[in-house]
């Protein structure tokens, strides 16, 4: 089945009730807000006729945004209460992280004790098919020049679902080349590990590719900054290095896969399954 015949399918089996979706994001005071209005577009687009609220988690970021720019981000029990108090039996609750680690954990326990009852959408990376799907949208631009590796560049995690980046390697590998390589800020694979891996393959020149929904400010610090950064490691062996600075969240075939988990987490609430019945 192609893309577009997917896209149809999914947009009549997903219109057929106004069970409101709840889009979850960790939140940021950097370049976010922008991929949030895109992947708020499409989400819109894909599921007309539900209510789309969004939510966000980290506490810190909206106190700071509260002050800097006087917008309240309201956290997911607070959008979740809203909706139960307005009437709605059923919410779906869609994250918009990467991978089920601990903050998904921790949206899955908060969304659990909540007066609505919820049907929760997967992570990025949740299935053999996400993974197929996000390497086929990314694979053709990541192949590498003469002389070149791409090392795809992700948070990292100490949670079990860690192995999920070398699922995500092995498949990039296979489609892609064996100069495609994914390193972590976090945990293994990191900047002196990866380093030496692109070095034993004997390339001289590294583009840098962001493996997270927003590359803000931080991150693009600790991936090119002039201190202490992948940038810096590379250069100081002596490969010259490119950065990509846009995060996953801008790109439509990567909220497809969102997208996707969405209509799942639809398909499981048992009204939508009377409708289509």
């Amino acid at each position: 089945m192609n893309r577009e015949k997917k896209t149809e399918d999914m947009e009549q089996e997903t219109s057929s009730s106004a069970v409101p979706i709840v889009i979850t994001a960790f939140g940021t005071t950097t370049r976010a807000l922008k991929t949030y209005d895109t992947v708020d577009a499409l989400v819109r687009r894909r599921f007309p006729g539900h209510d789309i609220r969004w939510a966000y988690t980290s506490r810190m970021v909206k106190d700071r945004v509260k002050r800097s720019r006087n917008l309240d981000f309201p956290g997911p029990a607070e959008v979740l209460s809203s909706l139960h108090d307005e009437g709605h039996p059923w919410a779906v609750v869609q994250s918009l992280h990467v991978l089920c680690g601990h903050e998904f954990d921790r949206l899955v326990a908060l969304a659990s004790v909540c007066p609505i009852r919820t049907a929760i959408g997967l992570p990025l990376l949740s299935a053999p098919e996400d993974f197929d799907d996000v390497v086929a949208d990314m694979a053709g631009e990541l192949r590498p020049g003469e002389g070149e590796a791409v090392v795809l560049v992700g948070h990292g995690t100490d949670h079990p679902i860690w192995c999920a980046y070398d699922a995500l390697e092995k498949r990039f590998q296979r489609v892609v080349g064996p100069r495609v390589h994914v390193g972590l800020v976090e945990g293994s694979a990191g900047p002196v590990e990866t380093v030496s891996r692109v070095r034993e393959s004997g390339c001289s020149r590294v583009r840098i590719v962001p493996f997270m929904l927003v590359a803000g400010r931080h991150m693009l610090e600790d991936l090119a900054g002039p201190e202490d950064s992948w940038k810096a490691a590379f250069e100081s062996r002596g490969m010259e290095v490119s950065l990509e600075g846009q995060g996953l969240g801008g790109r439509a075939g990567i909220i497809e896969v969102f997208c996707r988990h969405i209509a799942q987490a639809l398909d499981v609430i048992p009204v939508n399954r009377e409708v289509k019945e």
